[in-house]
């Protein structure tokens, strides 16, 4: 199975939904702005969303998935498989409830704990305990999605867990526009808060029914029965806790984040959930498809004991990490006032706002490289079912974001606040990675190191030509539609064409791997076979 064809699978069918994602923050902006309303939306938002990063896609997948491909390849194939993930489902569904119940009773608590300065603003705490409660139930919904997907993943059916995001995305502008146009010229913003609110939940249901059908469309038969703590289903549990921590620095920063953001002045969360979206596309693109994709084919040869292809695997991946994010990184940094400016500004969002706004993309993109490369060292932990290892490095990493943003928040504000977030992401991923060389289990080698050389290379390049032709358009940028759309696409195409010319030149991206991606079905030769094929 090809890594390269897996990443692209997935990446592909997660650019689509970020794409819709991007729509959906580019029309929220324009009707909500940055106010009470659409501070009071994000964090309704944030809660169930973090949840499910953390617990759902973070988590549970991590120790799911190793283990139902274990069963699935062992020797009681399709049957051993199928138990499994019955109890599993059996058990889930009723800590799913019991947990979302709780929480939605104890949702004042819980708001108050990450958004007390909101009280002292009339009606936005409100606002934001009511919208919280509407929006959580997508939380247990999502989360068996998340189940369905993993299951689907170690089949090696990639498709359908990413092409799920995208019924989250379209549901959403359709609350959006239904909002708006319910509010009209001049009403209620609340209007459109609570048609989004409802609209997050919708989409878990539209989401969940979609992978249900694509289940069973696989051949797999779940059933609901009455709950069963088997062996098997006490070791998830066991592997579950700590993975939490593991799998969820990033999530766990999120609400980190969000406390220290809604103590600042109002539309200050907002700015930074749509900061976030620009660092998030080349994040969930590049970052879940390496980190979803390696997972079950690492798992295999581990359980093989094929260690060199292991290490073959993750370097692979690990380069194709750099290649993607390095540039991404650099053009998002350089050209986040332009970005910011096009996509964003208009409507009920200003011009001041999207000032701030490229601020904190510049401070969040530094880290990107390390949020990416975090997905890719994490799995080498999972797949030998080592989850309390990367409990101690997230535990670290939080504990020196907590520290840097009680010195730099007062200082420096929101943008203070999202330098903090890349810093500590770094340092996660410096600590996963000496780790794992200590232990044998991965190690950099120097054509990896002369590959990244080269990455960097091309991306001082092309950030020397953006640096140039930027201030050039300043004025296209804020224009009417055709300008935004034709001033962005000459940044893009020019960062594109300096990068991949300088990158080719240099070595830094092999021909052969332009190949494959080129191509539709691969031919596969043995030298093919040595560099994109993991067996």
């Amino acid at each position: 199975m090809s890594l390269l064809r897996n990443v692209g699978t997935i990446g592909g069918l997660t650019a689509i939904s970020r794409v819709f994602g991007f729509a959906r923050d580019m029309l929220l902006a324009r009707v909500l702005g940055a106010g009470l309303a659409a501070d009071a939306f994000q964090l309704a938002f944030t809660l169930p969303n973090t949840f499910r990063r953390l617990f759902a896609e973070g988590a549970f997948s991590v120790a799911f998935v190793p283990m139902y491909s274990r069963a699935l390849h062992g020797e009681g194939g399709e049957a051993e498989a199928e138990r499994f993930a019955t109890d599993v489902l059996a058990v889930f569904v009723w800590v799913l409830t019991a947990f979302s119940a709780v929480a939605m009773i104890a949702m004042p608590a819980i708001v108050w704990v990450l958004a007390s300065e909101y009280q002292s603003i009339p009606g936005k705490f409100e606002l934001s305990v009511t919208l919280s409660r509407i929006t959580f139930p997508y939380l247990g919904l999502i989360s068996l999605v998340a189940m369905l997907s993993g299951l689907l993943n170690a089949r090696s059916r990639f498709g359908p867990g990413a092409l799920a995001p995208v019924f989250l995305n379209i549901v959403l502008i359709t609350g959006i526009l239904i909002g708006a146009w319910l509010r009209g010229d001049g009403g209620d913003d609340t209007v459109v808060a609570y048609a989004l609110a409802i609209a997050v939940s919708v989409s878990g249901l539209v989401q969940l029914l979609y992978l249900a059908w694509s289940t069973r469309r696989a051949g797999v038969r779940l059933k609901v029965r009455l709950p069963k703590l088997t062996p098997e289903v006490r070791n998830l549990g066991k592997l579950i806790l700590p993975a939490t921590f593991g799998a969820g620095i990033y999530q766990i920063s999120q609400f980190v984040d969000t406390f220290f953001a809604t103590q600042l002045p109002q539309g200050s969360l907002t700015l930074l959930k749509l900061a976030d979206r620009l660092n998030q596309m080349p994040l969930g693109i590049v970052g879940i498809a390496l980190g979803t994709a390696i997972l079950p084919m690492l798992s295999r040869h581990i359980h093989t004991g094929e260690a060199a292809e292991a290490q073959r695997l993750q370097s692979q991946a690990f380069e194709l990490a750099t290649l993607l994010t390095l540039p991404a990184a650099a053009a998002l940094a350089v050209c986040a006032p332009a970005f910011v400016t096009a996509f964003f500004v208009g409507g009920k969002f200003t011009a001041a706002n999207g000032e701030i706004m490229a601020q904190i993309v510049v401070a969040l993109v530094a880290g990107l490289p390390a949020y990416v490369i975090v997905k890719i060292l994490n799995p080498g932990y999972f797949a030998r079912e080592d989850t309390r290892t990367p409990v101690w490095t997230a535990l670290a990493s939080l504990v020196f974001n907590i520290c840097v943003n009680l010195v730099v928040v007062q200082r420096f504000g929101i943008v203070g606040l999202a330098a903090a977030t890349a810093a500590s992401a770094s340092l996660n991923c410096l600590l996963l990675y000496a780790i794992l060389h200590l232990r044998g289990w991965f190690h950099f080698t120097l054509p990896l190191a002369g590959k990244i050389a080269r990455q960097l290379l091309a991306t001082a390049a092309m950030t020397g030509a953006l640096w140039y032709v930027l201030p050039l358009m300043a004025d296209r940028y804020g224009g009417g539609v055709f300008e935004r759309v034709w001033s962005l696409s000459a940044l893009v195409a020019l960062g594109m064409a300096v990068f991949f010319a300088v990158a080719f030149v240099t070595g830094a991206v092999d021909k052969r791997v332009l190949s494959q991606l080129r191509r539709r079905r691969p031919r596969r030769t043995a030298d093919d076979d040595e560099i994109l094929e993991v067996q």
